[in-house]
């Protein structure tokens, strides 16, 4: 009997340790991720009401690089880094939050077409390794203070705490979900989410009409439609490899790499006539939702941001994913006859499940932007995409499960 008490006292000790680590990481990773929003808001209308700072973009880069040489970050991996200390326990460097953070203000402030979520999860898991080390947790504990930190910062930035939550548990090892950091990054997510909310964040939202999911030919519409998604994933991922290593195979020399970029962004700017591909997209992506997008929006962003990231700028790629598929889906849905609000909204949450390989944290995406009234028809899209789009992703360092490995190499 006293040895059920005291293994009843461990887990209560336990569970009582990674509510106050969960809501503490909340704290921090909310003020910071609070700032951080602030702070992109303010750029993006800083370049939107002065046009002219486009011309400053390969200044922009040459501060990008320098920032990351003074940091001593010139190996820096991206989300990258953060999957792998995680994966293989390892502390992340702290210097990696100011540096991600400052150098998206750029990319953001000068033009670039990049988000910011992969900036988000890597400010959070580096602050939150450092919290980490000061509290001297070994390195299990480590691994899910990281993943906390990543979904508190994720949460506030996106407003969106559950789709947080369960992405940063389930898009580390494809088919494997981390169920031993699910209360912590919980509570960190919600902790960040609320304290965002009270500094007048609010949620990417889009109110969707409901949509009838039983008739036969709705049903092969939307199987058409997953099936156009999931090429369109692969070509993504797949473009933004090879944009990645052809640039660095034709530029060796980071500091030339990344002035020529700006030069490639600023004259296709001047092309188009207008900045409508710079920035994240995110205003571009609710605009598709809306019925409102050009047929060739898809292409054009992900040639931006091909060249973006290519060049050396920081941010990430989920939130021009999100355009990329929001205005696919805005285009397709005219050519299979469907709703093109419903085929959108489609577009977004199903692209983003098909280039990091998460399908339950897009269907809860779904949830939280769009509500329930449609929740069977985008699980449907969602499901049929995760499994067509196949190993297709935009991290390198992701993993895959026994399982699933065995899956696709048995077909």
């Amino acid at each position: 009997m006293e040895i059920k008490i005291d293994v009843v006292k461990k887990h209560i000790i336990s569970l009582l340790k990674w509510c106050m680590f969960g809501i503490l990481i909340g704290i921090v990773g909310g003020v910071i991720g609070t700032a951080f929003s602030y702070t992109l808001s303010f750029v993006t209308n800083l370049r939107l009401n002065n046009t002219w700072l486009l011309y400053l973009l390969p200044i922009g880069g040459l501060v990008t690089v320098g920032v990351y040489c003074i940091l001593k970050l010139k190996d820096n991996r991206g989300t990258n880094e953060v999957i792998d200390a995680v994966l293989e326990k390892k502390a992340l460097r702290p210097l990696i939050a100011p540096a991600i953070f400052i150098c998206t203000a750029i990319t953001q402030m000068f033009g670039g077409s990049a988000g910011r979520e992969g900036a988000s999860l890597q400010i959070g898991g580096s602050v939150a390794s450092l919290i980490a080390r000061l509290f001297r947790l070994n390195d299990d504990e480590r691994k899910i203070l990281i993943m906390c930190g990543m979904s508190a910062v994720f949460a506030s930035v996106f407003g969106s705490p559950l789709t947080a939550t369960i992405f940063v548990i389930e898009f580390l090892v494809v088919g494997t979900y981390f169920l031993s950091a699910i209360l912590p990054c919980f509570l960190a997510s919600i902790t960040a989410g609320y304290i965002a909310s009270s500094f007048g964040l609010k949620p990417e939202t889009a109110v969707l009409g409901k949509f009838d999911f039983l008739e036969p030919l709705t049903i092969i519409k939307l199987f058409v439609l997953a099936i156009a998604i999931s090429l369109l994933g692969i070509m993504v991922c797949h473009i933004f490899h090879g944009a990645e290593k052809m640039f660095a195979k034709l530029f060796v020399n980071k500091w030339i790499r990344i002035v020529l970029g700006s030069i490639v962004l600023i004259v296709l700017t001047l092309c188009v006539g207008n900045q409508r591909y710079n920035g994240a997209g995110m205003e571009m992506a609710l605009h598709a939702v809306e019925g409102h997008a050009f047929w060739y929006d898809f292409l054009m962003k992900i040639l931006f941001t091909a060249i973006t990231l290519a060049a050396g700028f920081k941010g990430g790629e989920i939130v021009p994913a999100f355009c990329i598929g929001a205005t696919f889906g805005c285009f397709f849905g005219g050519v299979i006859g469907m709703p093109t609000e419903l085929t959108a909204a489609l577009g977004l949450v199903a692209l983003f499940c098909a280039v990091t390989n998460s399908p339950i944290a897009s269907v809860v995406l779904s949830i939280e932007m769009f509500g329930m009234s449609n929740l069977p028809i985008f699980v449907f899209v969602c499901l049929i995409v995760f499994i067509a789009s196949g190993k297709a992703s935009l991290y390198s360092s992701q993993k895959r499960s026994f399982f699933i490995m065995n899956l696709i190499k048995k077909k």
